[in-house]
Protein backbone atom coordinates (compact mmCIF):
# COMPACT_ATOMS: atom_id res chain seq x y z
CA UNK A 1 0.00 0.00 0.00
CA UNK A 2 1.80 3.16 -1.30
CA UNK A 3 0.44 5.31 2.00
CA UNK A 4 2.46 2.93 4.35
CA UNK A 5 -0.62 0.34 5.32
CA UNK A 6 1.91 -2.66 4.54
CA UNK A 7 0.74 -6.22 5.57
CA UNK A 8 -2.33 -4.38 6.76
CA UNK A 9 -3.15 -2.91 3.36
CA UNK A 10 -5.39 -5.84 2.48
CA UNK A 11 -7.51 -4.68 5.99
CA UNK A 12 -7.36 -0.84 4.86
CA UNK A 13 -8.27 -1.68 1.33
CA UNK A 14 -11.53 -3.34 2.43
CA UNK A 15 -12.99 -1.53 5.19
CA UNK A 16 -12.56 1.66 2.77
CA UNK A 17 -13.96 0.10 0.00
CA UNK A 18 -17.17 -1.18 2.34
CA UNK A 19 -17.31 2.58 3.82
CA UNK A 20 -17.51 3.65 0.15
CA UNK A 21 -20.49 1.67 -0.60
CA UNK A 22 -22.18 2.67 2.33
CA UNK A 23 -21.19 6.48 1.81
CA UNK A 24 -21.78 6.14 -1.77
CA UNK A 25 -24.79 8.15 -1.93
CA UNK A 26 -22.56 11.19 -0.54
CA UNK A 27 -20.55 11.37 -3.28
CA UNK A 28 -21.01 14.14 -5.36
CA UNK A 29 -19.08 14.36 -8.28
CA UNK A 30 -16.40 17.13 -7.49
CA UNK A 31 -13.68 15.88 -7.91
CA UNK A 32 -12.95 12.21 -10.00
CA UNK A 33 -14.10 8.59 -8.67
CA UNK A 34 -11.15 7.56 -8.45
CA UNK A 35 -9.83 10.91 -6.22
CA UNK A 36 -12.91 10.28 -4.02
CA UNK A 37 -11.95 6.57 -3.23
CA UNK A 38 -8.13 7.21 -2.84
CA UNK A 39 -9.16 9.46 -0.16
CA UNK A 40 -11.25 7.21 1.97
CA UNK A 41 -8.53 4.74 1.46
CA UNK A 42 -5.75 7.29 2.58
CA UNK A 43 -8.18 8.33 5.61
CA UNK A 44 -8.24 4.80 6.85
CA UNK A 45 -4.47 4.16 5.99
CA UNK A 46 -4.32 7.08 8.48
CA UNK A 47 -6.93 5.77 10.77
CA UNK A 48 -4.57 2.36 11.20
CA UNK A 49 -0.91 5.08 11.54
CA UNK A 50 -3.13 6.90 14.53
CA UNK A 51 -4.35 3.81 16.20
CA UNK A 52 -1.04 1.82 16.48
CA UNK A 53 1.78 4.59 16.11
CA UNK A 54 3.13 3.76 12.70
CA UNK A 55 4.66 5.86 10.45
CA UNK A 56 7.81 4.34 9.51
CA UNK A 57 8.07 2.33 5.94
CA UNK A 58 5.89 4.75 3.92
CA UNK A 59 7.80 5.52 1.52
CA UNK A 60 9.98 2.00 1.53
CA UNK A 61 6.70 -0.08 0.42
CA UNK A 62 6.06 2.92 -2.06
CA UNK A 63 9.52 2.39 -3.73
CA UNK A 64 9.01 -1.04 -3.59
CA UNK A 65 5.72 -1.02 -5.54
CA UNK A 66 7.06 1.08 -7.91
CA UNK A 67 9.31 -0.70 -9.82
CA UNK A 68 9.70 1.73 -13.11
CA UNK A 69 10.92 4.06 -11.07
CA UNK A 70 14.34 2.45 -10.85
CA UNK A 71 16.88 4.04 -13.64
CA UNK A 72 17.48 2.30 -16.62
CA UNK A 73 21.19 1.44 -16.97
CA UNK A 74 22.80 -1.53 -18.76
CA UNK A 75 23.38 -5.18 -16.94
CA UNK A 76 23.87 -5.94 -13.20
CA UNK A 77 26.01 -3.09 -12.61
CA UNK A 78 23.83 -0.61 -13.25
CA UNK A 79 20.86 -2.59 -11.17
CA UNK A 80 22.78 -2.42 -8.86
CA UNK A 81 23.29 1.64 -9.12
CA UNK A 82 19.51 1.69 -9.48
CA UNK A 83 18.78 -0.35 -6.41
CA UNK A 84 21.71 2.04 -4.37
CA UNK A 85 20.10 5.29 -5.98
CA UNK A 86 16.44 3.91 -4.90
CA UNK A 87 17.62 3.19 -1.23
CA UNK A 88 19.23 6.25 -0.45
CA UNK A 89 16.43 8.18 -2.17
CA UNK A 90 14.19 5.86 0.32
CA UNK A 91 16.23 6.54 3.44
CA UNK A 92 16.13 10.09 2.51
CA UNK A 93 12.62 10.13 2.61
CA UNK A 94 11.70 8.02 5.35
CA UNK A 95 13.44 11.15 7.54
CA UNK A 96 11.17 14.02 6.14
CA UNK A 97 8.22 14.68 8.71
CA UNK A 98 4.80 12.96 7.61
CA UNK A 99 3.12 15.24 5.92
CA UNK A 100 6.36 16.12 3.70
CA UNK A 101 6.06 12.12 2.60
CA UNK A 102 2.21 12.34 2.48
CA UNK A 103 2.39 15.25 -0.42
CA UNK A 104 5.72 13.54 -1.93
CA UNK A 105 4.12 10.49 -2.35
CA UNK A 106 0.76 11.90 -3.88
CA UNK A 107 2.49 14.58 -6.32
CA UNK A 108 5.59 11.92 -7.54
CA UNK A 109 5.28 8.59 -6.35
CA UNK A 110 0.95 8.04 -6.91
CA UNK A 111 1.53 11.17 -9.89
CA UNK A 112 -1.77 13.09 -8.44
CA UNK A 113 -2.09 16.40 -10.01
CA UNK A 114 -2.40 19.33 -7.69
CA UNK A 115 -6.45 19.23 -7.72
CA UNK A 116 -5.77 15.60 -6.53
CA UNK A 117 -3.73 16.22 -4.28
CA UNK A 118 -5.57 18.90 -2.67
CA UNK A 119 -8.84 16.61 -2.46
CA UNK A 120 -7.24 13.59 -1.07
CA UNK A 121 -4.80 15.01 1.51
CA UNK A 122 -7.77 17.65 2.56
CA UNK A 123 -5.77 20.58 2.51
CA UNK A 124 -5.97 23.76 1.06
CA UNK A 125 -3.99 24.39 -2.55
CA UNK A 126 -1.88 26.84 -1.24
CA UNK A 127 -0.59 23.86 1.48
CA UNK A 128 -0.56 21.68 -0.51
CA UNK A 129 2.03 23.47 -3.01
CA UNK A 130 4.35 25.35 0.21
CA UNK A 131 4.53 21.86 1.61
CA UNK A 132 5.54 20.00 -1.76
CA UNK A 133 7.64 23.04 -2.14
CA UNK A 134 9.61 22.95 1.08
CA UNK A 135 9.35 18.94 1.39
CA UNK A 136 11.63 18.96 -1.83
CA UNK A 137 13.72 21.87 -0.32
CA UNK A 138 14.23 19.47 2.51
CA UNK A 139 14.06 16.19 0.39
CA UNK A 140 17.49 17.88 -1.99
CA UNK A 141 19.07 19.05 1.21
CA UNK A 142 18.89 15.32 2.95
CA UNK A 143 20.05 13.66 -0.49
CA UNK A 144 22.85 16.39 -0.61
CA UNK A 145 24.16 15.50 2.93
CA UNK A 146 24.23 11.30 1.99
CA UNK A 147 26.01 11.99 -1.23
CA UNK A 148 28.81 14.12 1.28
CA UNK A 149 29.29 11.48 3.83
CA UNK A 150 29.67 8.94 0.91
CA UNK A 151 32.37 11.14 -0.04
Amino acid sequence: MLLGAGSDAEDVIQEAFVKAYRKLSRYRGESSFRVWLLAIVANETRNLHRSRSRRDGLILRAAAANPESQIAEDGAVGGVLAAERRATLVRALRLLPVKDREVIVCRFLLDLSEEETVTMLGWPRGTVKSRTSRALAKLRALLDREEVRRG
